[in-house]
């Protein structure tokens, strides 16, 4: 999901808890801005089996999809559900977040280079471990993207795109304050920022109304951000695609999906009736569908992990 947005709509506080692991052994890898942490879950099925590295969304997000605020739990339930048929998977805590908490001395300066290079120390640690058969990228949400940036450097099996966005970011955060109904003068000055980013402009002292998507600590990565078209980089792909989204999404319309489906002539594409951003049945209210992002015990949609994991076990020929 885009966690600025919600923030900036919720007025969440940003801070990074220890992030709780449910399962799986604790796994660590080295980078130059220190050690990142997450939870590796392998089913015990005797021979190499594929893996999934669940992406991430964005903002201070942990190896279990929650944030301050939004305990949600819902890349447990995917690697729990993974597990069930077969399927190996790493789940993470993001630099600065959790575990990895001190890998990140300060959010300013931090690019979408920054946790692309993290995705692909994780991604190699997994292709040389001999307990796997293939390496999949499952990228929820702003995590697709990286999914989808990762694949085009290391080698991968396939790429699995939950509710992520099919233009460029800014686009999104265009359609999201509108949704919401931020009327003027605050859409017109979020309108001016985000022109300024877009062009690779930074901006000073943002409206305290705003800060929680636009302060200046934010700036270079959102400006990287805005600079990507997630469906340009994915025609490029020559790896098997899956793109999931759910037709009660509040954050990213399904119209993303069908974008990002149409770009590579590949693309499985998935629609699941009456399933959220976060991957669980929900009405499109927004009350009743932004409730399921406090219920940590609900599970995933009927058809979420079936989707993923034929599709996984269907590309790692088993």
């Amino acid at each position: 999901m885009n966690g600025r947005v919600l923030a900036a709509l919720a007025a969440i506080l940003m801070s990074n808890p220890p992030a709780q692991a449910f399962g799986g052994s604790e796994v660590v890898v080295e980078t130059d801005g220190g050690a990142l942490h997450g939870t590796l879950t392998v089913p015990d099925t005797g021979g190499p089996v594929p893996v999934a590295f669940i992406m991430p969304g964005s903002g201070p997000t942990d190896r279990d999809g929650n944030q301050p605020g939004l305990e949600q739990d819902v890349y447990r339930h995917l690697a729990d559900g993974l597990a069930d048929a077969g399927i190996a998977s790493l789940r993470i805590d993001k630099r600065g977040v959790g575990a990895s908490a001190a890998a990140l001395d300060s959010e300013a300066g931090v690019t979408i280079d920054t946790y692309l290079d993290d995705a692909r120390a994780w991604t190699r640690m997994m292709a040389a471990d001999e307990r796997f058969s293939d390496v999949f990228l499952l990228g929820h949400s702003e995590g697709a993207l990286y999914a989808i940036l990762v694949a085009e450097t290391e080698p991968t099996a396939g790429v699995v795109l939950a509710s992520g966005t099919g233009r460029p970011a800014a686009e999104l955060i265009r359609w999201q304050l509108d949704e919401r109904g931020i009327g003027d003068p605050l859409r017109t000055e979020a309108e001016r920022i985000l022109v300024e980013l877009e062009v690779g402009r930074t901006v000073a002292d943002p409206p305290a109304a705003l800060a929680a998507l636009f302060r200046e600590s934010v700036q270079a990565y959102l400006i990287s951000w805005f600079a990507i078209d997630p469906a340009e980089r994915l025609a490029g792909l020559d790896v098997p695609v899956l793109v999931l989204h759910g037709t009660t999404d509040l954050q990213v319309p399904v119209a993303d999906a069908r974008r990002l489906a149409a770009a590579n002539e590949t693309a499985e594409l998935a629609i699941l009736e009456g399933t959220n951003h976060i991957l669980r049945e929900a009405p499109a209210e927004m009350t009743a569908n932004l409730a399921t992002y406090s219920r940590p015990d609900l599970p995933l949609a009927d058809g979420v992990i079936p989707a993923i994991t034929s599709f996984i076990l269907t590309e790692a020929g088993r």
